[in-house]
C-alpha cells in the first residue's frame, strides 16, 4: 500500500513536470510576449523594436529561456509563484482572490453531483427495463450529448429571458461574496451537473443492474429477502466501489466545465483571469495556474485510487495490477 502510494505520488510529480515544460514551450513558441502586448495596449500602435527590447529587459524576458524556467520552477517549489508581468501583483495573491469564487461553484456542484449520480444510477439499475430506468437512461444520454455551452444558452433562454426567474449573468459587485447572491449560482451549477452527471449515472446503473441480475441476488429473493435490503446491502456497495473513478473523472472535469460556465455566465472566477493572462502572454500566471490545476486533477485521481483500494480487495488488486 505504502509503496503503491509512493509510486503514484512520484508519477504525479513527473506528470506535473511535463505539464510545466509543455506550457513553457508553448509560450516560447508564440510570436509575441508580454512586452509586445503591454506596449500595444498602451500606445495603440505597433511598438518599435527598441521599445520592445527595453521593456523585455525590464521584465526579465531577455534572459535565456532555460534560466527563466529554472527561476520560476525554483520559486514554485518554495511556494513563490512569481509576479504577474501585466499587473505586477504577486501571482499567489491574484489566484487566491479569484479561486475562492471558483471553489464555491466547484464544491456546490460536487456536493450535488455525487448523491445525484449514485441515487439515479441505483434507481435505474435496480429496476432495469422499467419506465424509470428508460427515463433516466434516455435523459442521461441526451444530457451527455449536449455541449455545456449549448445547455447554458438554453438555460438562459428559458429561465432568464422567458420565465425571468433567474439573472442571465452571474455578476457580483466588487467586494461582495458570491454566496451573498445565491441566485447567480443556480444556472451555472445546473449547467455543470447537466454535463458531468450523465456518465457516472450510466456507470452506476450498469453495475447495479449487473448485481441485481446475479445468481446470489435471485437466491436471496427466493429466500424472502426484500428488495430494499438487497439494494442497500448488496447492490449499493458494489455500485459505489465501481463508480469511484467515473465520479473522480467528473470532479476533475469541473476544471474544464467551470471554464466554459464562468465565461458563459460572466461569473467572477479564476477562468476569466486565466484567459486574460493567456491573451496578455503573462507567463508566470498561466504557468502557475496550469500546474496547480494539473495537481488538483492528479490529487483527485490519487484519492480515488486510495478509496478503491479501501473499497475491496478485488478492486484494489485490479488497480495495482493495471498500474504495473
Amino acid at each position: 500500500m505504502i509503496r503503491y502510494v509512493i509510486g503514484r505520488v512520484g508519477g504525479g510529480i513527473a506528470v506535473l513536470s511535463l505539464v510545466a515544460v509543455a506550457v513553457f514551450c508553448l509560450f516560447e513558441s508564440l510570436d509575441s510576449d508580454a512586452a509586445t502586448v503591454i506596449l500595444s495596449r498602451v500606445g495603440g500602435a505597433d511598438p518599435t523594436p527598441e521599445q520592445v527590447a527595453a521593456l523585455r529587459a525590464e521584465l526579465g524576458l531577455d534572459r535565456p529561456a532555460p534560466v527563466r524556467f529554472a527561476e520560476w520552477a525554483k520559486g514554485f517549489a518554495h511556494g513563490d509563484f512569481g509576479d504577474s508581468l501585466i499587473s505586477g501583483r504577486p501571482v499567489r495573491e491574484v489566484l487566491l482572490s479569484r479561486s475562492g469564487n471558483s471553489a464555491v461553484l466547484a464544491v456546490i456542484t460536487a456536493a450535488l453531483l455525487i448523491p445525484l449520480a449514485l441515487g439515479l444510477g441505483l434507481i435505474a439499475g435496480a429496476r432495469a427495463g422499467s419506465r424509470a430506468d428508460r427515463a433516466i437512461s434516455v435523459g442521461a444520454l441526451t444530457a451527455e450529448s449536449v455541449p455545456p455551452f449549448v445547455s447554458g444558452v438554453l438555460l438562459v433562454a428559458v429561465l432568464s429571458l422567458t420565465l425571468r426567474v433567474l439573472p442571465a449573468v452571474s455578476l457580483v459587485p466588487t467586494g461582495t461574496a458570491v454566496t451573498a447572491r445565491p441566485e447567480i449560482l443556480v444556472m451555472p451549477v445546473i449547467c455543470l451537473l447537466t454535463g458531468l452527471a450523465p456518465h457516472p449515472i450510466r456507470m452506476v446503473r450498469a453495475q447495479t443492474a449487473e448485481v441485481m441480475a446475479s445468481p446470489y441476488i435471485r437466491t436471496a429473493r427466493a429466500n424472502g429477502i426484500g428488495r430494499r435490503r438487497l439494494i442497500l446491502r448488496h447492490a449499493a456497495p458494489n455500485a459505489v466501489s465501481v463508480s469511484i473513478h467515473p465520479l473522480a473523472g467528473s470532479v476533475v472535469g469541473l476544471l474544464g466545465g467551470i471554464a466554459v460556465v464562468e465565461t458563459l455566465f460572466v461569473y467572477p472566477g479564476l477562468s476569466q483571469e486565466v484567459l486574460a493572462a493567456i491573451s496578455a502572454r503573462d507567463f508566470p500566471f498561466v504557468q502557475s495556474a496550469a500546474v496547480l490545476m494539473a495537481a488538483f486533477g492528479i490529487g483527485i485521481y490519487l484519492l480515488a485510487d486510495l478509496l478503491a483500494l479501501l473499497a475491496g480487495p478485488r478492486a484494489g488488486h485490479l488497480i495495482v495490477a493495471g498500474r504495473r
